[in-house]
């Protein structure tokens, strides 16, 4: 039996450490659909689902068609109370048979297992994203993670089939110090992948933020401590249950800026539409002040005000655009500039992924790119800062242009053109910045929409094969 390896914090770091405070909170969750079945769900929340829709839902269960076998369901009671007056909320977390229709996709999207040297670790860029947990308080029925959420068995590039696991503490901090003194050694880059230090952390999963404060801060002050100089939370929690920024948890962040002023430390919020902070009238409106400012939902602009007042905390957005979600040009006008407005950057806008069931929640490729550039006019150059991107095998794939015009002398632009630039590569990043052009397709989701127009392309995103291993990067 191998022995758990083990991880000793410094003397600095157990001081960090012995000051947390980890309170636990009450989300009032409600898992699964059997509540609903038996309506064993609190009495108010017993209308959330229809009578027609339970019966419909209870047909499918346990068939190859269960919508829980594909994601669990899971509800707060915060955003229930959000949820109950917004379709668009609705469509986030309510579990629909149309999910189940179509279960072509990925199981693990983008290969990403491919580029994982250690257990909960993706070292596909410059950056390493870790699985922390795998749930959230609540589950979008969309998420791009649902092989993680939903506990699936992913086959590796080796030929292994199991679970992701999730990232611990020694393992990563060997990693880290291994493969940043390789760099270090050689010139300031790694032999075999071509990649430089590895200095930035993003804490993923599921959501960070349903960990106690002592095992987030545990993480913290650990990759602090291994030479990462900066490190990312990417989390839901604000729109699912903004009342978990609270005071113990702002002072933990307080505490480890003291600590370790020199890593910086940005929190990656997940706002798909504006209802989700904004506050409404009887009448389905937006209640806005003497001054014309949309009112915010207090508990969420508590939380705000408590991260973005700190100035060495980066707050950022980003979304997919996902069908009958947040596919309006109004929507997302509205959420940028109110993001922008209490000081949160507008981050990136997603293409949905090519997970399985992607069908049933993607916005058309060209949809989308018109969505969000009619959604930024009439906005400043500072609110407008997200690009549109799609997580292709090669990387982040930013939709840079869509043109209505045909391009004179080029064959299949006849109907106009996208423009593909890619925004982040593997490894070196040796393709980063390269183009794809393709002829238009408006049905088009997921690029092999466009595998019959590809008209030029030397980001290889229509020719390219999977990295068996990490360190043959380096020679495609």
């Amino acid at each position: 039996m191998t022995e758990k390896k083990k991880y000793t914090p410094t003397q600095r770091e157990q001081k960090f450490l012995d000051a947390v405070q980890s309170p636990k909170y009450h989300r009032d969750i409600v898992n699964g659909l059997h509540p609903f079945f038996e309506e064993n769900a609190p009495a108010e929340m017993q209308g959330f689902y229809t009578t027609g829709e339970i019966a419909a839902l209870r047909v499918l269960k346990n068939s190859d068609h269960d919508v829980e076998k594909r994601m669990p369901v899971k509800l707060t009671r915060h955003y229930f109370d959000i949820a109950k007056n917004s379709k668009p909320i609705q469509h986030i977390v309510k579990a629909t048979p149309e999910e189940t229709n179509d279960l072509v996709g990925a199981e693990d999207p983008g290969y990403q297992m491919d580029y994982s040297p250690v257990e909960g670790l993706l070292h596909k860029y410059e950056m390493g994203l870790m699985y922390v947990v795998s749930t959230c308080s609540a589950h979008c029925r969309f998420c791009y993670r649902e092989e993680l959420i939903g506990r699936k068995d992913i086959e590796r590039a080796d030929g292994t089939v199991a679970k992701k696991g999730l990232a611990k503490i020694p393992e990563i901090v060997d990693y880290i110090h291994s493969h940043n003194e390789i760099v270090a050694n050689n010139g300031g880059v790694h032999p075999e992948t071509g990649r430089e230090k590895l200095r930035e952390i993003l804490l993923s999963g599921g959501d960070p933020m349903v960990l106690a404060n002592s095992k987030i801060a545990a993480w913290l002050s650990a990759l602090a401590e291994s030479g990462i100089e900066s490190i990312r939370i990417g989390t839901k929690e604000m729109a699912f249950f903004p009342q978990r920024f609270d005071d113990a948890f702002l002072s933990m962040l307080d505490s480890f800026h003291e600590t370790y002023p020199d890593v910086g430390l940005r929190m990656i919020l997940h706002f798909n539409h504006p209802d989700e902070f904004l506050v409404k009238d009887d009448q389905g409106n937006y209640i806005v002040d003497e001054n014309g400012f949309h009112q915010w939902n207090p508990a969420t602009e508590k939380a705000m005000k408590g991260l973005v007042s700190r100035g060495w905390v980066s707050v950022e957005n980003q979304s997919p655009i996902i069908k009958k979600i947040n596919d309006n040009s109004d929507a997302l006008r509205i959420m940028q500039r109110d993001l922008k407005r209490v000081g949160a950057e507008n981050h990136y806008f997603f293409c949905g992924r090519d997970i399985v069931a992607h069908r049933t929640f993607n916005v058309p490729i060209e949809t989308a790119w018109k969505i969000l550039n009619d959604s930024q006019k009439g906005l400043s150059g500072v609110e407008t800062h997200a690009r549109l991107s799609i997580t292709h095998y090669r990387g982040k794939t930013e939709v840079s242009a869509v043109t209505s015009e045909p391009i004179p002398g080029l064959a299949g632009s006849e109907n106009g053109v996208i423009i593909f630039k890619l925004l982040r590569n593997a490894a070196d990043a040796r393709h980063r910045g390269k183009v794809c052009i393709v002829g238009r397709n408006p049905d088009a989701i997921w690029f092999d929409g466009y595998e019959d127009r590809v008209l030029f392309d030397e980001a290889g995103l229509f020719d390219y094969a999977r990295v068996k291993e990490v360190q043959t990067v380096s020679e495609e």
